[in-house]
């Protein structure tokens, strides 16, 4: 490969990297925020945007994947061996951050993209938390009369409802982990069981 050639991929490289940025932080802002404005923030013209991604949904899936990738970074680091209260515990205390920052952004995702494409973008975090969740019920933690994948929504939907909350300034968002795991808590624990309180300090 020639030096010139090198340069050039060098350069469209650099361009592809600036608009995904671009469109993670511009739709994380406003999920409508439009390609011309993506453009904008990235230091390109429209011309450049489109020689790299032919529609609106190609941007919003390369800025969907980048947060995800962002996102599973952060959660591999979060420990979820151990007591299973715990571990979810400190899932939750990592992960409704990042569906905080990443609210905007899905609601871009699911104008744009198919269901089955967005289910496959978070095929990651569900995995890590599916894992957690079916040991936690083969421990006795957690509850087996409802299925895995009924729990988890349920765990998704009250840390998206959190975000919301906090944006209509009813809930503080320091007081949104411990919100969220005493809730999930409640919807976890085995039938007859009394509700265990949060102990790691969410």
């Amino acid at each position: 490969m020639s030096s010139k050639s090198t340069t050039k991929r060098a350069d469209a490289l650099r361009s592809i990297e600036a608009i995904v940025q671009a469109a993670a932080e511009c739709l994380g802002r406003n999920p409508d925020a439009s390609l011309s404005e993506i453009a904008r923030a990235a230091g390109v013209g429209r011309v450049t945007l489109y020689a790299h991604f032919a529609s609106r949904a190609e941007v919003v899936d390369a800025a969907m994947s980048r947060a995800l990738d962002r996102g599973n970074e952060v959660l591999n680091a979060v420990d979820l061996t151990g007591d299973p209260l715990l571990a979810l515990e400190r899932y939750i205390d990592a992960g409704w951050h990042l569906v905080d920052q990443a609210q905007a952004l899905l609601a871009a995702a699911q104008r744009e993209l198919p269901a089955g494409r967005i289910r496959e973008l978070h095929a990651g975090p569900a995995a890590r938390v599916e894992a957690l969740v079916a040991r936690g019920r083969a421990e006795g933690a957690f509850r087996t009369d409802l299925p895995i994948a009924w729990l988890i929504n349920v765990l998704q939907a009250v840390m998206h409802s959190a975000t919301e909350e906090i944006r209509a300034g009813r809930l503080n968002p320091e007081r949104a982990a411990s919100h969220i795991t005493a809730t999930v808590l409640a919807a976890f624990t085995p039938p007859g069981i009394p509700v265990p309180e949060p102990r790691g300090g969410a």
